[in-house]
């Protein structure tokens, strides 16, 4: 994608918007981001990592065990755990296991579906037990708009998920906390979020019964599936051009990249989940291996122009809106 990023030689390269102190890391990393892996049960449209049924990579434990030692040595406040569908690594129940054994919060991020399938029926209880923060991806609060994303009857799947999720006192409870996770199904930037929040509840409720905590409105970033999409249907440059009008300096202070490190399922570390997608590693070029053991140091973040979609309008991180 960064070829058709270079060609939009009108919108000024990220980098020149930055001030020495936003394009740098903070002074202490707060956040370890786990991608274990691009196995996934489902194939959707906005996915930047284009996971899916046929994807082979998974994070070894190994790899695990040494981003469990580097988060215990930099005392980490936040293990998120993604993929892919990360319940799909076999390690995974191990991972958690550990995981919350180091970490006073532990993230793990689903689409929903994957816990209707044969053989993950037991994950829901397991989550309640380890009192996990789970992270729901929820394209949409109505069938048809979510499964033109996601496939035939994923939505359906996803309310079944949610209402079993809700039984167990997810979403109910203030120590099982259910946060979803909301991304436009097409080349437009998500409303509002308090007010999307509200519309989610408002609807979910009404028709299912179900409740949850927080909605998180992601913009979709002009990579992976997307950004394919984008460049098939000649719309990269009008919504790139879109992001950059909509740049919001004051949405850089509260940027993840900022405060945490992706690992990647080989040990590759990034900046954020999308340079993993853009394999755009961080500049120092170390792996979690090399880390493990040594103090940390602050460093140069790598951007590039879908950066820009991360600082729109409200601006936009694994924990939603960054103003």
């Amino acid at each position: 994608m960064r070829n058709a990023f270079q060609e939009l030689t009108d919108i000024p390269a990220f980098s020149t918007l930055l001030s020495e102190e936003w394009g740098h890391t903070a002074d202490h990393l707060s956040v370890l981001q786990l991608n274990i892996g691009y196995l996934c049960n489902l194939a959707c449209k906005h996915c930047h990592v284009e996971g899916g049924p046929h994807r082979t990579e998974i994070m070894a434990r190994n790899v695990m065990d040494a981003c469990l030692r580097y988060a215990r040595e930099q005392q980490i406040e936040t293990i998120d755990i993604t993929g892919g569908a990360p319940e799909m690594n076999p390690d995974f129940k191990y991972l958690v296991e550990q995981a919350v054994r180091i970490a006073p919060h532990v993230i793990v991020r689903t689409n929903l579906v994957i816990l209707t399938e044969p053989g993950y029926e037991d994950f829901i209880d397991f989550f309640k037990a380890h009192k996990v923060e789970v992270v729901c991806s929820l394209p949409y609060y109505r069938p048809k708009e979510m499964n033109r994303v996601r496939g035939d009857s994923s939505f359906e799947r996803s309310i079944e998920a949610l209402t079993r999720l809700n039984q167990a006192g997810y979403g109910r409870q203030e120590d099982l906390v259910l946060n979803l996770v909301y991304n436009p199904a097409g080349a437009f930037f998500p409303p509002e979020q308090s007010a999307m929040e509200r519309e989610y509840k408002a609807a979910l409720q009404k028709d299912f019964g179900i409740v949850f905590h927080h909605l998180f409105t992601l913009i979709n970033n002009p990579i992976g599936r997307f950004g394919q999409f984008l460049i098939r249907s000649g719309n990269l440059p009008s919504y790139m051009n879109s992001l950059y009008q909509a740049f919001n300096p004051g949405t850089l202070g509260g940027l993840m990249c900022r405060f945490q490190l992706s690992v990647r399922y080989d040990g590759k570390l990034y900046d954020c989940d999308f340079n993993q997608a853009e394999d755009l590693p961080i500049l120092t070029g170390e792996t979690i291996f090399d880390l493990v053991g040594k103090p940390y140091k602050k460093r140069r973040i790598c951007v590039d122009k879908h950066c820009y979609g991360c600082t729109a309008g409200q601006g936009s991180s694994c924990g939603g809106a960054t103003e």
